[in-house]
């Protein structure tokens, strides 16, 4: 394997054996206050749109005469079309550009959310969940691809962490506001209170698509709102990077899809997806379980508390992950706890013993993700980059699809989630366990904390 030489370092490093430190600060400053604000926006109404079902289900099911188990299968089959088309779907992003593909995806996704106030029973649930999936395809991985063209390997967990922090304050500000629309629009002008959640929620994409178009800028060379310093730094260094990715691993697009690490990491994703979105889905009816004289706006409050013990975990592991350049134990350690918070949710002796658990498991699975997204892009580039990130994003997320199924046949057939609650903290040992088998390669990493030292290698 090629060894990075202090010359090639150099030149990444603005050209000259010089490091202009302040431009490197001044450049990165810049591009996290004009990018992170707007894509972090723009995975709130994401996760929102997705998940508000959740909420939804509290009047819904009870409205159209649907079964736990029809719900269970309705929110998780939305992964079916997320699969069919999310890898040809960031291949068109990283033909034509982040800019008009994800306001494409932006407009059509809040369209269908907007839509499934119209579902009539399980048929037409289904149908417009699929049809979700196959809209929202592409938009997370196409992310996380494109915050590889603009971020170095050294500062790529933070970003991550900083941007993905939404889906947590998605929880965090959804659920009280889609319970207080649930309390307090139901039946107005005719309309029942998750007709609401829907049609409200849905609609700030479609006009966050146009906003994409105008505000978004695919790649650092294109960056008017950069000085021409800042400009040609930042697009050298990224280019650097890209090739050297391409000429340590050269993947192709095919081998990077058969690639044995992109299905290891596949096999990791997988059981964050399993737990994560049992309990994105969940979590109002498990806290309304345990709190049955609540109304749904203070469970809805309620469902926010956990979400302020997962920001602070995410943003501290993701940064400590980025400072010392380790990767693995940063998945692996939040995946145990995790599991811990999901085990004492199930034997939790009081009320808020049971909340702790909950916030332990959403950070522990929250903070797994933002370093995880750290292995794929150490590895690949260019349209390998491109497909074996939306691979590993499409069929991982058949975790959610499996966890949802099964956590609504358990409850169905048991009249309690606690076996289904196991079973999630079962998967997600076994994910800290694999995770720890994963191959990482931090040159980059390292050579940018410490050029002056030279290359090192900590791919074992």
């Amino acid at each position: 394997m090629t060894s990075l030489t202090p010359e090639s370092i150099a030149t990444a490093r603005n050209l000259s054996p010089s490091v202009d430190a302040a431009l490197e600060q001044t450049t990165l400053r810049k591009v996290s206050l004009r990018l992170i604000p707007f894509l972090f926006v723009l995975y709130v109404i994401n996760i929102l749109d997705r998940a508000n079902i959740g909420i939804a289900k509290l009047q819904m099911l009870d409205d159209l005469g649907m079964s736990e188990a029809a719900y269970g299968l309705g929110a998780g089959i939305f992964y079916v079309g997320y699969l069919l088309f999310e890898v040809p779907s960031n291949l068109i992003l990283h033909r034509i550009g982040a800019r008009a593909w994800i306001a494409r995806i932006l407009v059509t996704w809040g369209l269908i959310s907007s839509g499934m106030m119209f579902v009539v029973g399980p048929w037409s649930f289904y149908l417009l969940r699929v049809l979700l999936g196959v809209a929202e395809a592409g938009f997370f991985p196409g992310i996380i691809l494109y915050l590889s063209h603009w971020f170095p390997a050294r500062e790529r967990a933070r970003a991550v962490a900083t941007f993905m922090t939404a889906a947590v304050i998605a929880s965090l500000v959804g659920n009280p506001i889609s319970g207080a629309i649930l309390q307090f629009m139901d039946r107005t002008g005719g309309l029942a209170g998750w007709q609401w959640v829907f049609l409200l929620e849905g609609m700030p994409a479609v006009v966050l698509g146009f906003i994409t178009l105008h505000f978004l800028t695919d790649r650092p060379a294109q960056a008017r709102w950069l000085t021409e310093a800042e400009r040609n730094w930042l697009a050298r260094r990224m280019d650097f990077e890209e090739s050297s990715r391409h000429e340590r691993h050269g993947l192709s697009l095919l081998s990077a899809l058969a690639h044995g690490r992109v299905w290891l990491l596949i096999a990791v994703y997988f059981t964050v997806a399993f737990g994560d979105n049992c309990y994105g889905f969940y979590l109002p009816s498990l806290l309304q379980e345990r709190f049955p004289a609540w109304n749904k706006f203070e469970i809805g409050l309620l469902a926010a508390v956990p979400s302020l013990l997962a920001i602070t975990g995410m943003v501290l592991i993701g940064a400590h992950s980025d400072r010392t350049g380790e990767r693995r134990w940063h998945v692996a350690g939040p995946a145990f706890l995790a599991a811990g918070g999901w085990v004492l949710v199930v034997f939790a002796p009081s009320p808020w013993l049971f909340v702790l658990g909950l916030g332990l498991a959403s950070t522990g699975m929250k903070s797994m993700l933002p370093t995880f997204w750290s292995l794929p892009t150490a590895f690949l580039s260019g349209t390998a980059a491109a497909g074996g990130i939306a691979l590993i994003n499409s069929v991982a997320n058949l975790g959610g699809f499996l966890g949802l199924n099964l956590i609504g046949q358990i409850k169905e057939r048991t009249g309690s989630y606690n076996s289904g609650l196991l079973v999630v903290a079962a998967f997600l040992c076994v994910g800290g366990l694999l995770v720890l088998g994963v191959r990482h390669d931090g040159t980059l990493e390292k050579t940018q904390r410490s050029g002056e030292s030279g290359p090192h290698n900590e791919e074992v």
